[in-house]
């Protein structure tokens, strides 16, 4: 093996002699792979002879114990090793793995000196008689770089006698690159004759405990100035190395560890900031949340205890230490490190899991395979707590760093756990708040949209996904005369207060369009109320502001048309039967809550099949792209709409979302138009004569017979002649009624220019009035009366057949 610094070649300056150490490399496989000319000149095999053929061909009979790695991955010992010529030569080798993190796959360097006897009678003049005296430990070599003397403080810290290793270069010593990095030092100061220093690992302590040096450098010259060597010494700072690592990863914790509010990322995070600064393995296992958004156990815990594996990270591809995949819950029950250190709720290290944890391991066969497999050796389980509850725990794994846990390791597992604890539950909290403002929102939304005979809707809504729940609504409000009304808003800000707000808006926007406002009117009774809801929200510790946009659209199945006003909302878009989407120039009202400004409406005749979008800004807004981009994007997914409009909402929210979720809420209300045919419309022009009333009603029974309705035919007389007659003697001409049927409803309406509206009152014993409408309330489904421009409409809904067969033979009979 040739370190960085050989690779420089053997021009001017390169003092290195290739065949003053016997070098071979074995791989995974004890076949030999390297074998230099060191090594030819200790047991007379020619390279060819050798490489690529079993290592154990140069072994003697009586070879003696093979090779065991121990804890630093490394080999000493003396073999006997046949000589080409057929003799045994015994030979102390050092033998050490040049890539400990590969296993058993990694290639074994095996190297012994061939001048240490010669280079102790070499000039002494390098080496003083403070040497052995000297507590810090030294090392002397020599213009080749190779190894003239070490002192007992050396020798002891590197774990060789120096007898054995005197003649060797820093690299043969120990395989680490460090080594040969440190070499590549030494090999300066022998070129410039200037000191340096050098932080670095020089192995490890024979207790396998990790050992940080500073190494420093300085030329040796002699009488005449020149550089006969080099003197090396090595302070430990392992300690101060140790500290600094710790408080290095402290403040990557503090750093990496809860950057969002997701409780399994964050568990994830606190795995990776772990591996491999603290362990080889760590996993961590969570106790599931209490139903109904209850708060996590804060009481003893008692074995055996399930929990969910939340996160785990290794320092191996795949992660194949873990027996338990992510999400799995798993039972553990006493003997095991999880259930223990919950039960005891502080932190228990096991420093030979094979056999601290062998009840446990004996109990589950396949964990005692994983870490027989991997050699894990020392397992440390901390639970995982915040504000005095339970959420779970994480286990600390080692089996590539040979040293076991520590007290300090302790202590700084507790701390970076801590940190993770905190922010798991605040991630905790943040998901229960979530979900309890998202219910509340989804309870304020239609759970269902109306089957009405104006349209056919679909609609969605999606809460943004790291914000708060927002505002956003929609709804679809059967209205009289077969109309329906669509609605679509957007309250300002987030939270809890935001849906309150938006439950307030849609309950006020349902009462006024029972009334039967115009969308213009209604805006403007939806702002008086912005207004007054943001007047109340004033008091202490409030911002007073509530505000929201809105877009009121109401359609009209028998004349097909639709009319819109907006207050500040972003206008629909609209597509037609065989045509490309476009968007609904809708007059822009200010938003709702400034107060005093007018709104304006527009009307637009709509073909059958014209599908209706409307939705809120959150669809559209993205950081990502601008609204042009947007709109198109939305024009074009509702160009491919299929027959169904719940594939086209699904469709447009892939095509505008992003896969991590949208910014602001979003609602979208998809609407398909209807229309009624003429043929189940019947118009009259009524004259202001009472004497006519009988001949009307005639009428009305005969087009029932024509629609094959005349079991509605007795309560329908009797609404007509009623409503009809009221017209005549409290209204205004013109006067018009207009029978709508639809399936198994009729709708009777009385239409005239008066702008009085009558009202339901109960008639006293010897009144000889007032029992009118009170007679149409008792026999119909539901009554009401709307404004228009022209006047007024009162109009009854009947229910009959099969929905409506009880209340219209019951109401029948009485009457």
């Amino acid at each position: 093996m040739r370190s960085h610094s050989e690779t420089s070649g053997d021009g001017p300056g390169y003092p290195f002699d290739e065949t003053s150490t016997a070098r071979a490399v074995i791989d995974g496989d004890g076949v030999v792979v390297e074998w230099n000319e060191g090594a030819r000149r200790l047991l007379g095999h020619a390279p060819a002879d050798v490489v690529g053929r079993p290592a154990a061909r140069l072994l003697a009979p009586d070879a003696g114990e093979l090779w065991r790695p121990s804890a630093d991955n490394r080999w000493i010992g003396t073999l006997a090793l046949r000589h080409e010529d057929g003799r045994t030569r015994r030979v102390w080798l050092l033998a050490h793995r040049r890539r400990p993190e590969l296993g058993a796959r990694s290639d074994w360097l095996v190297v012994t000196p061939l001048e240490n006897g010669a280079l102790v009678a070499q000039d002494d003049s390098l080496t003083s008689t403070f040497l052995d005296e000297s507590p810090c430990a030294t090392a002397i070599f020599d213009e080749r770089l190779r190894l003239r003397r070490v002192n007992a403080v050396m020798a002891e810290s590197m774990g060789l006698p120096e007898e054995h290793i005197r003649g060797l270069r820093i690299p043969e010593i120990g395989g680490r690159p460090q080594n040969e990095e440190l070499e590549g030092h030494m090999l300066r100061v022998l070129r410039t004759g200037r000191r340096e220093d050098v932080q670095t690992y020089l192995g490890t302590a024979p207790e396998g405990r990790a050992q940080a040096w500073l190494a420093r450098m300085a030329p040796l010259t002699d009488a005449e100035g020149r550089v006969r060597g080099i003197c090396l010494s090595a302070h430990d700072f392992t300690e101060q190395y140790l500290a600094r690592e710790r408080l290095q990863l402290v403040n990557e914790a503090s750093i990496r560890i809860g950057s969002t509010l997701d409780v399994t990322r964050t568990a994830q995070e606190l795995a990776d900031v772990c591996v491999p600064a603290l362990a080889d393995f760590v996993s961590v296992d969570l106790v599931d949340p209490p139903d109904r958004g209850g708060e996590p156990h804060n009481g003893p815990v008692f074995a055996p205890v399930s929990l969910r594996r939340a996160a785990h990270r290794s320092v191996h591809p795949g992660d194949p230490e873990s027996v338990v995949k992510l999400g799995e819950v798993d039972t553990y029950p006493a003997g095991s490190p999880q259930a223990d250190s919950l039960v005891a709720g502080r932190p228990i290290v096991a420093a030979d899991a094979a056999n601290t944890l062998s009840e446990w391991l004996a109990w589950d066969p396949v964990r005692a395979d994983r870490v027989r497999e991997h050699g894990i050796h020392s397992t440390m389980s901390v639970p995982v707590q915040a504000r005095g509850a339970t959420l779970g725990v994480a286990v600390f794994t080692r089996f590539r760093r040979p040293d076991p846990f520590t007290a300090d390791d302790v202590l700084l597992a507790e701390e970076v756990t801590a940190r993770a604890a905190v922010c798991i539950d605040n991630a905790r909290r943040f998901s229960r708040e979530r979900e309890t403002a998202i219910a509340l929102q989804r309870s304020l939304l239609p759970r269902s949209l109306p089957h009405t005979a104006a349209v056919e809707a679909a609609s969605r809504y999606l809460p943004a996904a790291r914000a708060g729940v927002g505002g956003d609504w929609f709804d679809v409000i059967p209205l009289s005369g077969m109309r329906v009304a669509m609605v679509v808003g957007d309250v300002v800000g987030n939270g809890l207060q935001a849906s309150a707000t938006m439950g307030r808006l849609r309950t006020a926007v349902r009462t006024l369009a029972d009334i039967d406002l115009a969308p213009d009117e209604l805006l403007t009774h939806l702002d008086d109320l912005v207004v007054r809801l943001s007047a109340e929200a004033g008091g202490e510790g409030t911002t007073g502001e509530v505000g929201a946009t809105c877009l009121y659209a109401v359609y009209d199945p028998v004349t097909r048309c639709c009319t819109l006003a907006s207050a500040g909302h972003p206008p629909p878009v609209m597509v037609p039967p065989g045509g490309p989407p476009e968007e609904i120039d809708v007059p822009p009202g200010p938003p709702l809550g400034l107060g005093g400004l007018p709104f304006e409406s527009a009307e637009l005749r709509l073909a059958e099949g014209t599908v209706l979008a409307l939705y809120t800004d959150g669809l559209t807004e993205s950081r990502e792209r601008d609204l042009d981009e947007s709109h198109a994007l939305l024009s074009q997914a509702l160009a491919r709409a299929s027959g169904s409009l719940d594939e086209t909402c699904h469709d447009i929210l892939q095509s505008l979302l992003p896969p991590t979720g949208a910014s602001d809420d979003v609602a979208l209300l998809l609407a398909r138009t209807k229309g009624l045919p003429s043929a189940q419309v019947a118009t009259w022009e009524v004259p202001a004569d009472p004497a006519l009333v009988a001949p009307i009603r005639k009428q009305v029974v005969r087009q029932l017979e024509t629609w094959d309705v005349s079991e509605a035919a007795f309560t329908t007389e009797l609404v007509v002649s009623e409503l009809v007659t009221n017209a005549i003697r409290y209204g205004e001409r013109p006067i018009r009624l207009r029978l709508i049927h639809n399936a198994a409803t009729l709708i009777v309406e009385v239409s005239d220019s008066s702008h009085t509206a009558p009202h339901l009152r109960r008639a006293k014993t010897f009144d000889e009035g007032g029992r009118g409408l009170l007679l149409v309330a008792q026999l119909t489904q539901r009554w009401g009366s709307r404004h228009t421009t022209e006047g007024k409409t009162i109009w009854a809904e009947l229910v009959f057949g099969e929905d409506g067969e009880g209340r219209e033979g019951g109401e029948g009979g009485e009457g």
